[in-house]
């Protein structure tokens, strides 16, 4: 290696970002995206790949947004492919944080649909947050289809992607409160919760949407 490439920005930047102590690490980030330069882009998104702090990652997105835009966009849609399920979370995370609807055509239904709850909570944000507003019934259809799906944080997320789309998701999510399902129904009955009543937090939504599918399960008068 050349003294040159020793010490480009790019090269200086990935030796700093691999530091071991992750404060050194977050002060990097936060550097990088206060002094901006065109050769940091690659070796930010390159780090997002493998960074295990989460404030780090956090800055590490900061300063891709404080870059060229357009670069930015065209270097982490390729991201999305990757086999690393990390890489494609926070390429994602990224993307909505640019908000620039290029990136909506990139946001596949394997994303959607992605094994890893991280990508497919970033890519369900992602996606409701740059679709547009012609899309919004097909994306709701979509998104639904989760309704039921992993734990309450992974529920509270999915709520929240489909409550952007506003009145496009009515109908499907009214539809699937008479899910067979009971987690689709009362993850149903609490994502309409959430969209009518913004302001009140997703654990009072779960809590009512149990209430009302007790109810509505409870045996009547007269059953055998």
């Amino acid at each position: 290696m050349t003294q040159d490439n020793m010490t480009s920005p790019e090269s200086r930047l990935r030796s700093a970002l691999s530091a071991s102590d992750a404060s050194v690490r977050l002060q990097t980030a936060l550097t990088a995206g206060i002094h901006t330069d065109d050769a940091y882009l690659p070796v930010l998104i390159e780090r997002c790949s493998v960074e295990p702090d989460f404030y780090v990652r956090d800055m590490l997105t900061w300063a891709i947004t404080r870059q060229d835009r357009t670069k930015a966009v065209e270097l982490l849609l390729p991201e999305l492919d990757s086999t690393t399920a990390q890489a494609r979370s926070q390429a994602l995370h990224s993307l909505s944080k640019l908000g620039d609807r290029r990136a909506w055509s990139a946001i596949t239904v394997d994303l959607l649909r992605d094994d890893d709850v991280e990508v497919a909570k970033a890519a369900w944000r992602t996606a409701a947050g740059l679709a547009p507003e012609s899309e919004h019934p097909a994306l709701a259809r979509e998104l639904v289809r989760n309704l039921g799906r992993g734990d309450r944080e992974l529920q509270r997320s999915l709520s929240r992607a489909i409550a952007m789309l506003g009145p496009a998701a009515e109908s499907v999510v009214d539809a699937a409160t008479d899910a067979p399902d009971p987690g689709v129904r009362e993850h149903a009955l609490a994502t309409a919760h959430v969209m009518a009543y913004p302001d009140d937090g997703f654990e009072a939504a779960i809590e009512e949407a149990r209430r009302v599918v007790a109810l509505r399960d409870a045996p009547t008068v007269g059953d055998d």
